[in-house]
């Protein structure tokens, strides 16, 4: 476990927010031992318009104009420090299709945000961190030597995709890649990837916050007469709408319950007409425990593609810790889960694995899925990433 170190964290996420986040997990848990830096998700001027005209659930608005601290140090879930760091704003730029323009309005962003958190190092009394960019390539590879930093560590935990950067974001971060001490991955099948362009590659699953999840875990099975079939998570371009169509449509017996952001109003189009689907909008973190433990079954229905081949999901073994069968769709190769839940490879199967998991339910079963989460641990997985870092820094 490394100790005394600073680490600086390059965000694609907030820490804030209604889904757990790994880095945010893990780095809650480092902090015990170490100084931390984490800077939000840059967000835009066009976000703040957002915001204020109620279009968007939006960013600390104070905090990035100044009228607020930009840096604030703030006690985490896992009651220890951290500086929290909001950017001054951005220039809305991903959507620009000139490369000359955008790479000239770009450096304007990269500029502002290097001078914001070179501050709040100065603030924080950080001067030669360990600095971890966190699946944010762009403002990595930017920030890349610019910082004093004592090593530079790309932690990925999914596949780039073009529909929101463009095409350049695959160029950017194989040149990232290429240039940092080494490679932190969620998945095998990233590791796989990413290790032809640095070596120095290493894989850190996922996990759960066990504690959290402990108290809510199943003691008996539910006998109701209706049962509840529940997925949470975004509602976005990776859900299988097709599949979950058919199996709500085939299975008029069962409820279905989605609670997530609407982020693909296709989801909400196709199923909100079926008599036994409810949608919600996504809930706190802290509410998820009792929801998962209230459905006899759980869902992770993501569509087969590249991008998905990648993922390791967080909500495996959020299901599992409190008991409850989990279906999904054979999106990625995950050895590791053979045996724990169920795996479908199209929309019939997926359907008699549902009907299979609530029938055949047992309390030795809900046992064992319990047991295989409390080794999945956010507490285990971070003392892995502590190893792993400390391994890429020594080579």
């Amino acid at each position: 476990m490394i100790k005394n170190q600073q680490l600086v964290c390059i965000s694609s996420t907030t820490w804030w927010g209604y889904y757990t986040k790994s880095t945010v997990q893990i780095l809650e848990r480092l902090a015990a031992h170490n100084q931390v830096l984490f800077v939000e998700y840059p967000h835009t001027w066009k976000d703040i318009v957002m915001t204020l005209i109620g279009r968007q659930q939006g960013p600390f608005v104070k905090r990035m104009l100044g009228i607020s601290k930009h840096l604030e140090q703030i006690t985490t879930a896992s009651s220890t420090q951290v500086y929290d760091l909001v950017p001054p704003p951005m220039l809305p730029v991903y959507f620009l299709k000139n490369e000359r323009l955008f790479n000239f309005l770009f450096r304007y962003n990269a500029w502002i945000y290097r001078r914001s958190l070179l501050k709040a190092m100065k603030q924080a009394g950080m001067d030669n961190p360990i600095v971890i960019t966190a699946f944010h390539p762009f403002f990595g590879d930017a920030m890349l030597g610019k910082l004093n930093e004592k090593a530079h560590i790309y932690y990925c935990f999914d596949a780039v995709e073009t529909w929101f950067y463009g095409e350049r974001i695959v160029d950017i971060e194989r040149r990232f890649i290429q240039q940092v001490k080494g490679v932190i991955t969620t998945s095998d099948a990233l590791n796989r990837e990413k290790s032809k362009l640095n070596p120095n590659c290493i894989t850190v699953k996922n996990g759960v916050d066990f504690q959290l999840f402990a108290p809510h875990s199943r003691t008996e099975i539910p006998t109701r007469d209706r049962k509840k079939i529940g997925y949470i998570g975004s509602l976005d371009h990776r859900f299988d709408i097709d599949l979950v169509e058919y199996v709500v449509k085939n299975s008029p017996d069962y409820d279905f319950e989605f609670t997530g952001a609407l982020l693909n109003p296709q989801v909400k189009e196709r199923l909100q007409g079926y008599p036994n689907v409810t949608i919600f909008p996504p809930v706190n973190a802290e509410e998820v425990p009792a929801l998962l433990a209230s459905y006899d079954a759980g869902l992770i229905p993501y569509i087969r593609n590249e991008a998905n081949k990648n993922i390791y999901p967080l909500k495996i073994n959020e299901y599992l810790a409190v008991g409850v069968p989990l279906v999904m769709t054979d999106f990625a190769h995950l050895p590791e889960f053979e045996g724990m839940v169920s795996t479908a490879s199209d929309e019939n199967s997926f359907l008699n694995c549902l009907h299979t998991e609530i029938t055949s339910d047992t309390l030795a079963k809900v046992q064992e899925r319990i047991n295989f989460a409390r080794n999945n641990s956010w507490e285990a997985r971070t003392e892995a990433f502590s190893d792993a870092l400390k391994a890429l820094i020594d080579k």
